[in-house]
């Protein structure tokens, strides 16, 4: 009998999928501190990035079931 894949959660909470099958992720850094920055930096700061083509291939192993 073939076992389920279990879902990395941590990995899960942080990451999402979009339509097209691109993985998303929030920009380091943004927590505190924020009040001495520009402001492009700021509204920077506040958009997802995706994640970088070395890592897509190592997440996707950990959420098997979304993409």
């Amino acid at each position: 009998m073939a076992k389920k894949l279990k879902t990395h959660q941590a990995t899960a909470k942080r990451i999402k999928l979009t339509g097209s099958k691109k993985l998303l992720k929030r920009k380091a850094g943004q927590d505190h501190f924020n009040s001495r920055d520009r402001g492009v930096r700021t509204m920077g700061k506040r958009r997802d990035v995706t994640i970088h083509e070395t890592d897509d291939k190592n997440i996707r192993r950990l959420l098997p079931y979304s993409a």
